[in-house]
């Protein structure tokens, strides 16, 4: 009698072990299927914005493509202008300075003559 009332608090003792160690192992699964839970909602959030972000990252590629055919076309008419200048420069430029140069010269020297007539002129008269 004795071994059966030993058997029945060791088979007491077990099922209170059982019982203790299942608790935990309970609240674990239900962490474990918050967690899952967690997850599948952060993917279902996530999963948009990754797809906005996509979306936005190409729009962004488009519009800095547009930026580069309008900088580059702005360098070609900075390129023509120049060259535009260039020719001006060439083609007027020289022939103006000469002809300024010379209308220059030639009023200097009429401004010589004439004040030469002054003088002459003053010269006889007070003679």
């Amino acid at each position: 009698m004795l071994g059966q009332v030993a058997g029945t608090i060791a088979a007491v003792a077990f099922v209170a072990l059982v019982v203790l160690v299942a608790v935990p192992l309970i609240k674990l699964g239900r962490v474990f299927d918050e967690t899952t839970a967690s997850i599948k909602e952060l993917t279902e959030h996530s999963v948009p914005i990754l797809d906005e972000t996509a979306t936005a990252v190409a729009s962004a590629t488009t519009q800095l493509e547009k930026i580069d055919t309008v900088t580059t076309a702005a360098s070609e008419v900075s390129q023509n202008v120049s060259a535009l200048t260039g020719l001006y420069a060439a083609t007027f430029g020289k022939p103006l300075v000469k002809v300024a140069a010379f209308s220059y010269g030639v009023r200097k020297a009429l401004s010589k003559a004439v004040s030469r007539a002054r003088h002459d002129d003053a010269s006889k008269e007070s003679s």
